[in-house]
């Protein structure tokens, strides 16, 4: 099984992968990690990204996707995954992966963004991240308004591991 983190930045993918991770005793992986430089710039100048701009990352984690699948390795992967389009490329002919969102307010994530210094993306570009949100109709939805370790809990709950 992978387990699929999504949500706008900010929501806690990285913080709640690598808790859940941790508590499954998987490996994480955070899909910022397979951006190109290019796409890691372009975020950094506060611009944000294309369609044409994620291909390549996307490609990425679909390799990632089918050689864990293909090994059977369990993982935890933080990854936006935004609109269906994305998620449906990430999922094709893949059951074994299992779609989390965490969802949280604007307001909410906005203020984490400005407790987060130093990472490439800028709380200015938030209002983008939701602009591009479609949101999951086939998903676990998680609020984020409550302790990581609470997040974690309730997602070991739902999916029963």
């Amino acid at each position: 099984m992978i387990i699929l983190l999504m949500g706008v930045s900010g929501a806690g993918k990285t913080t709640i992968g690598r808790l859940l991770a941790e508590e499954l005793a998987w490996p994480f992986y955070d899909a910022d990690d397979f951006h190109p430089p290019a796409n890691v710039a372009k975020m950094s100048q506060g611009l944000p990204l294309t369609d044409a701009d994620r291909d390549a990352w996307l490609a990425a984690l679909q390799q990632l996707i089918r050689q864990l699948l293909v090994q059977d390795q369990p993982a935890v992967i933080a990854c936006s995954a935004l609109k269906a389009a994305y998620r449906a490329r990430l999922l094709a002919n893949h059951p074994g992966v299992y779609l989390v969102y965490l969802k949280g307010s604007y307001d909410l994530i906005y203020r984490r963004l400005q407790d987060r210094p130093g990472h490439f993306m800028p709380p200015d570009l938030l209002a983008s991240q939701f602009a591009t949100l479609e949101e999951p109709q086939d998903a676990l939805v998680v609020s984020i308004d409550q302790e990581p370790e609470e997040i974690v809990k309730a997602i070991v709950q739902s999916i029963a591991i």
